[in-house]
């Protein structure tokens, strides 16, 4: 009987271990499940934040690593880039003083026309727009039926477009014409803007909102009550912000530097 009870007792005391072996191997399995997910939507959130910041810095990075621009990685100063002024002019109205010499001659007078239209646009906001849209091309035409220089949809320069050039004819492939077009239509749009903020219609950054519906349509805006989040809307944003810099004095480039480099559009992100 002292065997038979001792057996039982040990046999207990095994179940026993194997409840608690089992419940800790729950616990680890249901530890897992939870704590997996998070780990990799922190990871994929630090991913993106990485992205995006890439995609806000890359004409500045580029320009360094070319050795176009005298950056001075740890602001030591010396001359170089100051990445809080990047960022500064990242975030700005663009309503600062145009660096003429950031301008092909050719276009200035017209950029800086545009940017005279209205009080919510400047013309950092014009110039920085064209880098995005056409690269200074006043010849493209878009697969969406865009034309010109400042790439606006069809309807809308045949509603503000003018002969600006005088030349008797009113075209988007004539870069007067099409920048002058441009100007008028943003300011349009950010009065639509203003006049939506006010009403609690919509909220957000005026110019980015303005922005977002230069590329997305008004309409785009009013619906998503604010910049819409959508990858055309939000990508533009962020590509025409991305050339504010390179438009003022926000980047040195050094005593020896007459001419300000233009750069290609912001680089399409892989569909594969």
């Amino acid at each position: 009987m002292g065997a038979s009870g001792g057996g039982e007792e040990e046999s207990s005391s095994d179940a026993g271990k194997n409840t608690v072996y089992i419940a800790a191997g729950l616990g680890a399995g249901a530890f897992g499940c939870i704590i997996g997910p998070l780990l990799f939507l922190l990871l994929l959130a630090g991913t993106i934040v990485m992205c995006a910041l890439g995609w806000i810095f890359w004409p500045i990075v580029l320009l360094c690593e070319i050795g176009i621009l005298p950056c001075d990685a740890d602001n030591s100063g010396g001359g170089g880039v100051d990445t809080d002024q990047i960022v500064s002019a990242f975030n700005s109205d663009g309503k600062a003083a145009l660096k003429e010499g950031a301008v092909p001659d050719e276009y200035l007078s017209d950029i800086k026309d545009a940017g005279a239209e209205c009080s919510q646009i400047g013309a950092i906001v014009i110039v920085s727009q064209i880098q995005a849209e056409s690269q200074f091309n006043p010849k493209l035409v878009g697969l969406d039926g865009k034309e010109g220089i400042s790439q606006l949809p069809p309807d809308k320069f045949k509603e503000f477009g003018e002969d600006d050039d005088d030349n008797d004819k009113t075209s988007a492939l004539d870069a007067s014409d099409s920048i002058m077009a441009q100007g008028r239509y943003m300011c349009s749009l950010a009065k639509e803007i203003d006049t939506l903020v006010a009403n609690n219609e919509v909220k957000g950054n005026v110019l980015d909102m303005t922005l977002a519906a230069y590329t997305s349509g008004l309409d785009a805006v009013k619906a998503a009550k604010g910049v819409p989040d959508t990858d055309k809307a939000q990508s533009y944003v962020v590509s025409v912000r991305s050339s504010f810099a390179l438009y003022t004095d926000s980047v040195d480039l050094g005593e020896d530097e007459e001419e300000y480099p233009s750069l290609s559009p912001r680089p399409t992100p892989s569909t594969t």
